[in-house]
């Protein structure tokens, strides 16, 4: 069964308008990092903002700018070491982020916590859980 149904989800899905303008797009988001202008991306594919979010959302469930904004993110996220001193500004820059207000903004959106308070947390876990399997993970936050 599970192999039938495997089949028909791939044949939907190879029939799916813009497919392909979805997987190169998504392909140079995901080795940017998110780091991607994406009006950029729709002027190298000649197609028009709303045309590629359309094909996006339908395709895969979010925009492509939702998707560079998890990317960077997770980027960034995983960039922290916790054990260590961490130049917040270093590390939004390097990240693609505009500002540190904007990097904050983003990290509360994703976590809701400042990154600041991220790492506090990340500490006790690490104190409170020594050689956990999550030990070297981003998560959990909380």
């Amino acid at each position: 069964m599970l192999t039938l149904l495997e089949d028909e989800l791939m044949r939907r899905l190879g029939d799916a308008a813009g497919l392909g303008l979805v997987r190169h797009t998504s392909s140079v988001i995901a080795a940017t990092s998110g780091a991607v202008a994406i009006g950029d991306l729709r002027v190298a594919a000649g197609v028009s903002s709303t045309h590629l979010a359309q094909r996006f959302k339908e395709l895969i469930g979010v925009t492509p700018k939702r998707l560079a904004r998890s990317y960077r993110f997770t980027a960034t996220v995983l960039a922290i070491n916790p054990a260590g001193p961490i130049d917040w500004g270093d590390l939004a820059g390097g990240a693609g982020y505009f500002d540190q207000a904007h990097f904050g903004h983003e990290f509360r959106a994703f976590t809701g916590l400042t990154p600041t308070r991220y790492v506090e947390v990340r500490r006790r876990f690490l104190r409170e859980h020594p050689g956990h399997v999550l030990d070297g993970w981003p998560l959990p936050a909380d």
